[in-house]
C-alpha cells in the first residue's frame, strides 16, 4: 500500500480484505472505543472535527457518523490518503455521508500541516513510517489537534506474523495483502519503540494498552478529558 501508483482492482480487493479483517479480528473496535471514551466529555451540542490519517476505504468515518448520527451529534469527518486511487474509492463508498469528504495528501506537507482538528485518528497507519518520520509527524500533530489524538497500530510480536501470514494465505484472493500484512507486523512497534518515539516528540502523557488482536490502542490527550 505504499506504492501511490497503485490502483485498479488490486487496491479495490485490497481494501475490501482489509476492512474485513478489522472487522473480523476486532481492529475496528480499538478505534470506535477509544472514540466514545472521548465523546463522553464532550457537550452532544458541540460541533467536532474528525480526521482520519490514511483513511483507507473511508470504513472507520462510516462507522463514526452512524455512531454520531445515533447520539445527535455534529460531527465533520476528514479522511487523507496519499494514493488519489484509495480516496477515489473511499469517495464513492461514502455517497449517502454529507459529513464525510476525502482529501489527496501527504501528512508531511505544508498543506495538511496548516489544518486543525479537534479529534486525529490514525489506524494501521503509523507503522509505515521510519522513527524520525514518526518523531516529526507526532510533534505536528500536538500543534494540529486541539482535544485527543488516537492511534491504533499493530504490536510486533512473532505470533502476530505468523498468524496474520497463514490467515492471508489460507483466505486472502488479494497478492498484496498477503505480502503486505506480514511486512506490517514486521514493521509495527513494540512498547518500548512507542514509548521511545512519543519521549522525542515531547509527549509524556498518554495511554498505552495492548488490545486483541495484537494492536496497540495509544490515546493522547491534548487537554483534560
Amino acid at each position: 500500500m505504499d506504492d501511490l501508483e497503485c490502483h485498479g482492482e488490486v487496491v479495490n480487493q485490497t481494501l475490501r480484505e482489509l476492512d474485513f479483517i478489522n472487522q473480523w479480528l476486532g481492529g475496528n473496535a480499538v478505534t470506535i472505543n477509544a472514540i466514545k471514551s472521548v465523546w463522553q466529555s464532550i457537550p452532544t451540542d458541540q460541533p467536532i472535527t474528525i480526521a482520519d490519517l490514511g483513511c483507507g476505504s473511508g470504513e472507520i468515518l462510516r462507522i463514526l457518523s452512524k455512531l454520531a448520527k445515533r447520539e445527535e451529534r455534529e460531527v465533520l469527518l476528514y479522511g487523507f490518503d496519499a494514493n488519489s486511487n484509495i480516496t477515489q474509492f473511499a469517495a464513492s463508498h461514502s455517497l449517502d455521508f454529507n459529513n464525510i469528504s476525502y482529501q489527496v495528501v501527504n501528512v508531511f506537507s505544508p498543506g495538511f500541516q496548516q489544518q486543525k482538528f479537534d479529534i486525529v485518528l490514525a489506524t494501521l497507519f503509523m507503522h509505515h513510517f521510519s522513527e524520525d518520520e514518526l518523531v516529526s509527524l507526532f510533534s505536528r500533530l500536538k500543534q494540529q489537534t486541539t482535544t485527543v489524538i488516537i492511534i491504533n497500530d499493530i504490536h510486533r510480536h512473532p505470533w502476530a506474523y505468523h498468524s496474520i501470514k497463514l490467515l492471508t494465505k489460507a483466505f486472502s484472493r488479494s497478492a498484496m495483502v498477503k505480502f503486505d500484512a506480514p511486512l506490517s507486523v514486521l514493521r509495527a512497534f513494540t512498547k518500548k519503540e512507542l514509548q521511545i518515539i512519543l519521549r522525542k516528540a515531547g509527549i509524556n502523557s498518554y495511554k498505552l494498552t495492548w488490545k486483541w488482536a495484537f494492536r496497540w490502542q495509544l490515546i493522547i490527550p491534548l487537554k483534560s478529558l
